[in-house]
């Protein structure tokens, strides 16, 4: 009998250590539980005015929710961020990028703000902006500025 439970012990421990070897965490573990943001879409309609309005999407494959804290952009020293309800627009101090979704920001929605602009880019060139995250690192994007009336979502 005492073989017979030694036996099924160590066949016990085995399952438990290659069970415990998958779920320790290594690189696909700990990624999961993280963030992993990628941005498509980018891009600026040619400003009219000293203010000009930037749009993207942040996609977020990882497990874990991450925040737009800020931008930043040699263009203008006052980037805000802002989102439109009921019409109005109203500046916000960050915008949720759920785990596993995405933030759009778009013409008529959410967007990014560039106030008194330094120079008024024209159709063709490109804007560099840094996105900033609570947890992720910061990514430089480059805005194509298009034509004043592009809209992405009309086509």
């Amino acid at each position: 009998m005492t073989r017979r439970t030694t036996a099924l012990s160590a066949v016990a421990l085995v399952a438990a250590l290659a069970l415990s070897g998958c779920s320790s965490s290594g690189g696909e573990a700990k990624s999961s539980g993280e963030p992993k943001l990628e941005v498509s879409g980018a891009f600026m309609p040619q400003p009219v005015m000293d203010m000009a309005g930037g749009f993207l999407t942040v996609k977020n494959t990882g497990g874990a929710a991450d925040k737009l804290t800020s931008v930043t952009s040699p263009l203008s020293d006052d980037v805000q961020i802002h989102e439109t309800k009921n019409q109005k627009m109203r500046q916000v101090e960050s915008f949720d990028i759920p785990a596993n979704g995405e933030l759009r920001l778009e013409r008529g929605g959410s967007h990014i703000m560039f106030m008194k602009i330094k120079q008024k880019p024209k159709q063709g060139d490109k804007v560099s902006i840094q996105l900033h995250f609570e947890k992720s690192e910061p990514i430089t994007v480059e805005l194509p500025v298009e034509a004043p009336n592009h809209n992405p979502q009309k086509h």
